[in-house]
């Protein structure tokens, strides 16, 4: 039997209108997990994966992709790359990049890697199958911890009326501590709370999903994506998600 839990918070915030006057606006805050969670969300969704799919991505664009498209199989990447619509791919299953990947899905592996300008497709087991099943989202954002305040001030840019946090955890179906605490550290973000930063690495780092990397018999999860990945706040580009040309993609936003 599995069971769901299901944050609600619903809160006032004041935002300056474009005459600088201020406006009330009402905002709901649900916080769900794995992919019923992302299934059942509503609203602006924000899709969680800490360990690695978000994080990738967004060193990917520190490293100068022009835009990532988003899918949830390996053929569907391999074709994308095969018909010129992306120049690599990048992801995994279970870890480990499948045959005809041009890369895993490791920020540390991306971060040696020049790729101005380049298109890349990315799939993995969590994260991006978690933005493909957010049929119900009208507006969809992948988040991590180091683009969580990124992420939460373009949110709030928006005042909407609800929002959905989605921790994807291990392969969508098995709550993980990194997306759950990075679900709780943005919740509390959009609440204007100012949450302990280290408190949320060191809750991070003592998490199972952790041990992996630090494991020599699983060279694929390599030791400074953890490094990587509890690097807070230390990227400053939002990976907001669009259905565009038949593909959920990220670009670089402006600014």
């Amino acid at each position: 039997m599995v069971y769901c839990l299901l944050f609600v918070v619903g809160f006032g915030y004041w935002v300056p209108n474009d005459e600088q006057q201020t406006d009330h606006v009402q905002m709901e805050i649900r916080v769900d997990s794995l992919i019923e969670g992302a299934k059942r969300a509503k609203g602006t969704v924000v899709i969680i994966d800490v360990y690695r799919a978000f994080t990738t991505a967004s060193v990917a664009f520190e490293q100068g992709v022009s835009k990532i498209l988003f899918v949830s199989t390996i053929e569907e990447a391999l074709e994308a790359k095969a018909s010129g619509l992306a120049d690599y791919c990048v992801g995994e299953v279970d870890g480990i990049p499948p045959q005809g990947f041009d890369f895993g899905n490791s920020p540390y592996e991306l971060s040696k890697v020049d790729l101005a300008g380049k298109v890349i497709v990315h799939r993995t087991s969590a994260g991006t199958v978690g933005v493909t099943a957010a049929a119900g989202a009208e507006h969809i954002y992948g988040g991590a911890l180091v683009n969580a305040r990124a992420t939460v001030n373009h949110v709030l840019a928006s005042r909407p009326s609800l929002v959905t946090i989605v921790a994807m955890g291990l392969n969508g179906v098995t709550r993980t501590d990194e997306d759950e605490q990075c679900a709780l550290y943005m919740r509390n973000l959009l609440l204007g709370r100012r949450p302990d930063k280290e408190h949320v690495r060191e809750l991070v780092k003592a998490g199972k999903e952790t041990d992996k990397f630090l494991d020599p018999a699983k060279p694929h999860f390599h030791p400074e994506d953890v490094e990587y990945a509890l690097r807070i706040n230390s990227i400053a580009q939002p990976l907001r998600i669009v259905k565009q040309d038949g593909f959920l993609q990220a670009q670089k936003i402006a600014g």
